[in-house]
């Protein structure tokens, strides 16, 4: 573009064509700012009306520098001057609301367009996967699917992002198969989707015979099974595949190292972790990022090396931001470091004051302790400060539906079964020697109340629910929004042995396989 750039300023009169191709060209860089500056210059200084081309590339640049505001503006002179209903133009603005997570202006878009080809389904599907719409995308695809479009790999992608977001194993499982029958199997950015959905779902086996049959594999693909066999918990597996991606002598990304990392912090491997940690520079030629000090803290908590963690953060680099203050809190959460935990939430408390989260991970501290009044003093200021807790919910899928519960649930169809269930649960796990785990309920009630209240946690329900509709032997999929209670991890261990089912749930970090009364993360989570 610098070449380019010199040749044009050298041009007296460039006509809309030369104007045109700059601007494209500084859309498709890794520098888009100067394709604005141009389009300004060309219609503020030189007066050249725009045409129909120019439109695509300046929202492309748009969209790759996330200005919403300046693209609103764009909008509203292309529909005065016309250009709005060109299938082009819409496809841009589409694409532009949907990667600036402004996934409403980008359905209104659609929903006016007369002509719709595969890179507005596309736009807009991808769209709602990138905020988190999962439902949204699996919609679209069946409003695409119905209309005869074809999809493509791009579909795909955004399809298998839905579906691992959902859990939606038996939908993902059809998309491979279509992705087989249409040839798409060799199509490496789909296939990459496909292993990290596999992988999302809590099937890592299934994510390695994919990564096996693959002819061509990219570093997304070695670090998505990396990272996809840490959070399953099985970290000297990650650790031994990334020591192969080595003698392949495919240099890591800093998301690489990450995975890395994240598979030593929850495998308890702390002197492997720092090895890692410390040879970034010299042997990977990565600087270390926030994240990977993120991970190092993590690391460190989880081993319940509290107070190591808060020395490693005061001697970080660069500022550490609310996350790394957070992993600490919940390290002190876990471990009973109250004044650790009092002075992480300080630090909370400037960076990201209205954060849930913080509320609940200090409310468990002190209910642990049995300060009530403290408990009651946070809650009080939660309600001060408009901070409303993040309600838990979990998926399970059940013959290609999606099935949501929370916690205390008496709004599904088969109710009155469930909750039926739920009691005959209870009742063999006494029979077991199941104690309720009552030690973090938020209140200060009586011990049956707490009791009451563990049984109705929403991954218990959506198992009771499972258990009902799914014949014997049938593994279970649970994906929870938050971490696993240490009540609920207890139950669900004695569930797996008493009924004889693995159960698989995924909670905010990582995955747990309970399988005959134990579990892969052999209780450190």
């Amino acid at each position: 573009m610098n070449y380019a750039q010199k040749i044009f300023s050298q041009i007296q009169t460039p006509n809309i064509f030369t104007w045109n191709t700059m601007i494209r060209g500084y859309a498709f860089s890794e520098n888009p700012r100067p394709a604005i500056d141009l389009y300004t210059q060309m219609r503020a200084v030189h007066l050249v009306e725009p045409d129909t081309h120019i439109y695509p590339f300046l929202l492309k640049a748009i969209s790759k520098l996330l200005d919403v505001k300046l693209g609103e503006k764009v909008h509203c002179v292309v529909i005065k001057t016309g250009f709005e209903s060109l299938v082009y133009v819409q496809n841009g603005l589409v694409h532009l609301y949907a990667t600036c997570e402004y996934p409403d202006s980008a359905y209104k878009v659609f929903d006016k367009m007369s002509v719709r080809n595969l890179v507005t389904w596309n736009s807009v599907i991808n769209g709602f996967a990138l905020n988190g719409k999962p439902h949204e995308v699996l919609d679209f695809f069946r409003k695409m699917s119905l209309k005869g479009i074809e999809p493509d790999g791009f579909t795909m992608v955004s399809l298998l992002c839905a579906c691992a977001e959902l859990g939606a194993l038996a939908l993902g499982r059809r998309v491979h198969v279509y992705m087989f029958k249409v040839g798409l199997n060799e199509n490496l950015h789909a296939v990459n989707a496909l292993l990290d959905f596999y992988a999302k779902c809590g099937r890592i086996r299934e994510a390695e015979m994919v990564f096996d049959e693959m002819r061509e594999r990219s570093v997304v693909s070695w670090t998505s099974l990396i990272v996809g066999l840490a959070v399953n918990g099985f970290g000297s597996e990650a650790i031994r595949l990334f020591e192969e991606m080595e003698v392949q002598e495919l240099a890591p990304t800093d998301i690489t190292l990450v995975g890395v990392l994240y598979a030593c912090s929850h495998c308890g491997m702390v002197d492997k972790g720092f090895d890692y940690f410390n040879q970034m520079k010299d042997r990977y030629g990565s600087t270390a990022r926030i994240e990977h000090y993120g991970c190092m803290v993590d690391l460190l908590g989880r081993a319940g090396k509290v107070k190591e963690a808060y020395e490693f953060i005061k001697d970080m680099p660069m500022q550490s931001n609310a996350v790394i203050w957070r992993t600490l809190l919940g390290a002190c959460s876990l471990h009973g470091h109250l004044a650790l935990a009092q002075t992480a939430r300080s630090k909370l408390l400037d960076l990201d004051p209205k954060h849930c989260g913080d509320y609940v991970l200090l409310s468990n501290l002190y209910a642990s302790e049995h300060r009530w009044t403290d408990v009651q003093q946070l809650r009080a200021k939660m309600v001060e400060e408009g901070v409303r807790k993040t309600p838990g919910f979990s998926l399970v899928e059940l013959r290609n539906r999606v099935h949501e519960f929370v916690m205390g649930d008496r709004s599904h169809p088969q109710d009155k079964e469930i909750y039926a269930m739920l009691r005959e649960i209870t009742k063999v796990l006494r029979l077991e020697g199941y104690v309720p785990h009552t030690v973090n309920v938020l209140a200060d009630i009586e011990e049956e109340e707490k009791e009451t209240a563990l049984t109705y946690h929403s991954e218990k329900i959506a198992i009771a629910f499972m258990l009902i509709n799914s014949l014997p032997g049938t593994p279970i999929t649970v994906i929870k929004n938050l971490r696993v209670c240490a009540d609920c991890h207890l139950a669900i261990k004695l569930i797996s042995k008493i009924f004889d089912r693995e159960i698989v749930v995924r909670d905010r970090s990582r995955f747990h396989h309970f399988k005959h009364g134990s579990c892969s993360c052999r209780d450190y989570w």
